[in-house]
């Protein structure tokens, strides 16, 4: 099945404008033009979309992407250059990953410690909840 720039920007929540730039940077290897110049996007195009924005949304730089793209119009020859790229990164992902949940900690903290303050009146509350006092060295990772 084929689809055409405005299909393709509904299905993937992208602008046309951002589909004709990857398009333009070579990011979108396998994009049929007619004659006019319009875009045909197939399915294989679109499971491309999903992966550049995969890519893209876990910190890869477009420069990267083009360099994987590269690779894959390769072949077969560049199968484990293409295949580290992913395992690089998952590795950035998991880190992320960890990094957002340690920062989660944190926002939950600063949500005790708001609704405690409230709840009392007044900010300096570290005084009269130790617990609290203690979550925070914790949590902020203060000695």
């Amino acid at each position: 099945m084929t689809y055409t720039i405005g299909q393709v920007a509904k299905k993937t929540g992208l602008t046309t404008h951002t589909l004709r730039f990857y398009d333009k940077e070579g990011l979108l290897p396998n994009v049929k033009k007619n004659l006019s110049g319009i875009r045909y996007f197939s399915d294989n195009d679109l499971n491309w979309i999903v992966i550049l924005e995969c890519l893209k949304s876990t910190g890869l730089s477009l420069k990267d992407i083009k360099h994987y793209i590269d690779l894959y119009k390769l072949g077969n020859k560049s199968l484990n250059e293409r295949l580290e790229i992913f395992k690089i990164q998952k590795k950035r992902v998991k880190e992320q990953i960890s990094l957002l949940k340690e920062n989660m900690k944190k926002i939950d903290f600063k949500i005790k410690y708001y609704e405690e303050a409230i709840k009392n009146g007044e900010e300096n509350i570290y005084e009269k909840n130790t617990y609290l006092a203690k979550e925070r060295n914790r949590v902020l990772k203060l000695k």
